[in-house]
């Protein structure tokens, strides 16, 4: 019989991670998930862990990509959202691309059959007064906020966040669209070029289509990492073909004159039936994105599965607000996970269960677990929220992972590795300085897995 129980809030990737880790663990987990009952204004299923926005996890290498890295680290602790991920894997390049019906179908089978797990369909408003897991993530109910607010003293802090649309394979047009990834790793990315001409016409149409506009929301910034399409081309007639339409690493095969500007799509099920265009977060209305996205040569006559869309998330001031451990200052026995701590992305969210769920056991069963290394990609995203690294919490706001995060390379170290006259190494950069990186975070998380946690 399990020796604690705990609540956790929320069925998205935190809260599930969490749910899973402790149930291993013999804790027994009471999950709140509100929808169907309550929905928001992103999701359109009742399954948990729904990826809303993008279908990928981004990059997979470990030794070149800070994400990469994390993917490693949760793999490493048995993950159930990383094993999902896996085998609903879509072809991506080094991108680790999901398919999401079978994604969220295969963690809402595990969670609702786990013996320890008991799932309950409804909206929590009020905080508990027993030990708890907050992961309600970006899109908190208002009840819920009031009642963090109540307790915190800090004002919610907000951002808009978008979704791309997905098109249907069968309505693009493959005389002009070709596959290749940049720069040939692989053949997993469909390539829609445009002339200097066609790149004009679609950025004139862009900045005059009509946008979905939220006056009650005005002044709340976008996330940097997720920026509509329309806010980019505001910045200048170039931000796009410097971004998502860059055409580098490309070769158009049905021309002999390299392409002005390309939108790449990725495949977004597991059939290929579905396309979603990377990179192409919109708040244009639905009528205009149609007329607008049409534009593009290859998606003439694109038929829209999904159309885009932009919602308000929501998020805490955790630097203020927590400890290293995820803990609430003010009401110990409570812990925030998840996008709501102010991480962005599929995998942070998923790696702040991780560790919300393993300090939480830790603490009950009084087990001498130092903190996870600010060295490795889970430790510098906590050090971040939690305020350890991070600095000015008064304009805090969320943030990818990513290896500024990470303490800097030892020099003395680097030289002592380098083989060629190490006393002429003044730096590391590029991609050996994140190599490095990469090696230490591994070697520092290996050795941090041998604490109790972990032992049989």
């Amino acid at each position: 019989m399990a020796e604690h129980s705990i609540t956790i809030i929320g069925g998205g990737l935190a809260g599930c991670e969490a749910a899973y880790q402790l149930a291993k663990r013999d804790i027994q987990v009471t999950l709140y998930e509100m929808r169907p009952l309550c929905q928001t204004n992103a999701h359109q299923t009742e399954l948990l862990a729904e990826l809303v926005c993008s279908n990928s996890f981004r990059s997979d290498n470990a030794m070149t990509s800070a994400v990469g890295l994390l993917h490693w680290e949760l793999r490493q602790m048995d993950s159930l959202i990383m094993r999902a991920a896996d085998a609903n894997a879509l072809p991506a390049g080094e991108a680790l691309g999901i398919e999401r019906q079978g994604f969220a179908q295969m963690i809402t089978d595990h969670i609702s059959q786990h013996p320890n797990i008991t799932l309950i369909r409804q909206e929590v408003t009020a905080l508990p007064t027993d030990d708890a897991i907050i992961a309600t993530g970006p899109l908190t109910s208002n009840g819920l906020m009031r009642a963090i607010e109540e307790i915190s003293g800090q004002d919610k802090l907000a951002f808009f966040d978008a979704i791309a649309p997905i098109i249907t394979t069968e309505s693009l047009n493959f005389d002009i669209i070709w596959r290749q990834s940049r720069y040939d790793k692989g053949s997993d990315y469909l390539n829609c070029p445009m002339d200097a001409e066609q790149y004009q016409r679609f950025y004139d149409a862009l900045l005059s289509a009509e946008y979905t506009e939220f006056k009650e929301w005005e002044g709340t910034p976008y996330f940097e990492g997720c920026l509509p399409i329309e806010v980019m081309a505001e910045r200048g007639v170039d931000t796009l073909r410097f971004g998502p339409m860059k055409p580098v690493g490309l070769t158009n095969p049905n021309s002999d004159r390299p392409p002005y500007a390309v939108v790449q799509l990725r495949q977004d099920n597991q059939y290929g039936t579905l396309y979603n265009m990377v990179g192409f977060q919109t708040k244009m209305k639905y009528a205009d994105q149609k007329r607008v996205l049409r534009m593009i040569p290859g998606l003439e006559e694109a038929e829209f599965a999904r159309l885009g869309g932009i919602h308000r998330n929501g998020f805490i001031n955790s630097p203020q607000l927590l400890n290293e451990r995820l803990f609430l200052e003010q009401m110990p026995h409570l812990q925030f996970a998840g996008q709501i701590t102010g991480v962005e992305g599929y995998v942070e969210s998923t790696a702040m269960g991780m560790l919300a769920a393993l300090y939480f056991y830790a603490k009950k069963h009084a087990l001498d677990v130092p903190m996870m290394p600010l060295s490795t990609s889970h430790g510098a995203l906590a050090g971040y929220i939690s305020g350890l690294t991070s600095h000015d919490s008064g304009r805090f706001q969320p943030m990818n992972a990513n290896y500024g995060l990470l303490p800097p390379p030892d020099m003395d170290e680097v030289r002592a590795l380098s083989a060629e006259q190490p006393k002429k190494i003044k730096k590391i950069k590029g991609r050996d300085r994140k190599e490095y990186l990469s090696r230490r975070a591994m070697k520092d998380f290996e050795q941090w897995l041998k604490n109790p946690l972990f032992q049989p």
